[in-house]
């Protein structure tokens, strides 16, 4: 399934990513870091969503509560929810 999520509290304006069996692959970040954001989407492809969840859930950013790895964490955990 395909998951477009619209992120809160930080600089990425949308999360693409697709979800099949529980792994997580084609990962786009809409903004933010683009450098960083780039290797993190080449290390974090076809990984579990829960290996990506335990890693970034809690992560923040600066004095931001939350940071963009965060927020692909709920997103991921929204997009198991919801597929349910």
């Amino acid at each position: 399934m395909t998951v477009n999520y619209k992120p809160q509290g930080v600089c990425v304006r949308n999360i693409q990513f697709e979800l099949s069996d529980d792994v997580v692959s084609n990962l786009v970040f809409e903004g933010g870091c683009d450098g960083n954001l780039k290797a993190l989407v080449k290390l974090l492809d076809e990984k579990p969503a829960d290996e990506i969840i335990s890693l970034f859930k809690g992560q923040t950013c600066g004095k931001k509560p939350t940071s963009c790895m965060d927020q692909l964490a709920i997103a991921l955990e929204t997009a198991r929810k919801e597929k349910q």
